[in-house]
């Protein structure tokens, strides 16, 4: 059975075009008006970081918390919206400095713990059970600052915290091999599917495989897609695109390499991901060059540009691809497929 797929993004990809050598661009758009453009552009899913939901969270206590973002639940009903996750957003307070569930100071531990667990009050207010870790500071710049062994040890006690907190959720681990930090902890799926294998229920612990993670690692993204459905641990997914071991573009899906673009599409159709609910999501920035009146093409490209090669995908003639396959004549098979890319039979 063909997969009809849903499609999410946060609010975070329609944004001010500033980056680490430059201010804002455009103007800042509200999160109410942000709301009434997902369905438009086609989208239905909304992900989450908690803050997005609740921006004052750090001044609040948990009843004021679940509150608010109830209101949010409401505002996303009225669009016809729903809540793909919600992340604990850890990097940018002066507690996490030194990471979070990571860092040295057991103070700053403490804080993240309690903060992801009023991430998933939150997930629960808005409807959805699914939590994405991005571990962004739980990392180095100095090896023998932080000792490897017992960082894993305190990522495991904090996921499964997580987990006791709410016997529903699912944790999707968004591995990323650096940046902010010169070196994460879990910087690839196949340490973040190892770390689920330590935590209390290893079948509510998966990945969020980022296109632009798996690049930046050396890998392939479509090879990483495999390797977690193998496992039955692909979660969700964040699509787009990077031009080379630089830092994170996050670029239009299948704007830089189409093929690598098609295989992602590939790998995802021929195992059912989506059948049970998952979205393709969607983590793309605008080019900084873009005028606020086109600040959202990057949204609906990315969206036709899957869409598309799904369609290369299901026309593919398998009996011929299983043929060249089976002669061994793969010069012949990246011809096809090229052709296929290019339109033509």
């Amino acid at each position: 059975m063909k997969t009809n797929y849903r499609f999410s993004f946060g609010p975070w990809n329609i944004h001010e075009g500033a980056d680490p050598f430059g201010p804002m661009v455009r103007n800042s758009l509200t999160f109410a008006k942000k709301l009434k453009m997902f369905r438009p552009l086609g989208y239905e899913g909304v992900q989450f970081h908690d803050d997005d939901a609740v921006p004052n969270m750090n001044d609040l206590d948990g009843a004021a918390i679940v509150k608010q973002a109830a209101k949010v639940k409401r505002q996303l009903d009225s669009e016809g919206l729903v809540a793909e996750f919600v992340a604990p957003r850890l990097w940018e307070d002066a507690r996490t400095i030194d990471g979070g569930y990571t860092s040295n100071s057991k103070a700053s531990r403490d804080y993240a713990i309690q903060r992801s667990l009023y991430t998933i009050d939150i997930a629960n207010a808005l409807g959805t059970k699914l939590i994405v870790l991005w571990l962004a500071r739980e990392g180095t710049y100095v090896r023998e600052s932080k000792d490897s062994k017992k960082a894993v040890d305190q990522i495991v006690e904090a996921i499964n915290r997580m987990l006791a907190h709410d016997p529903e959720i699912k944790i999707a681990i968004e591995a990323k091999p650096n940046e902010p930090m010169d070196h994460t902890y879990i910087p690839t799926t196949g340490h973040a599917i190892a770390l689920g294998h330590l935590c209390s229920d290893p079948s509510r612990v998966g990945a969020n495989i980022e296109s632009a993670h798996a690049i930046l690692a050396g890998l392939d993204p479509s090879d990483e897609m495999g390797f977690a459905l193998a496992h039955k641990k692909l979660f969700t997914v964040h699509l787009n695109d990077q031009n080379g071991l630089k830092f994170d573009e996050d670029r239009s899906f299948g704007s830089i390499d189409l093929r690598r673009a098609f295989n992602q599409v590939r790998i995802l159709d021929a195992y059912g991901y989506g059948s049970n609910g998952e979205f393709i999501g969607l983590d793309i920035k605008a080019m900084r060059t873009q005028k606020l009146a086109v600040s959202t093409k990057h949204l609906s490209n990315s969206r036709t540009i899957f869409l598309k090669l799904l369609e290369v995908v299901r026309s593919l003639d398998a009996k011929k691809v299983d043929g060249l396959i089976a002669a061994r004549d793969y010069e012949d098979l990246d011809l096809l497929i090229v052709n296929a890319l290019m339109g033509q039979k």
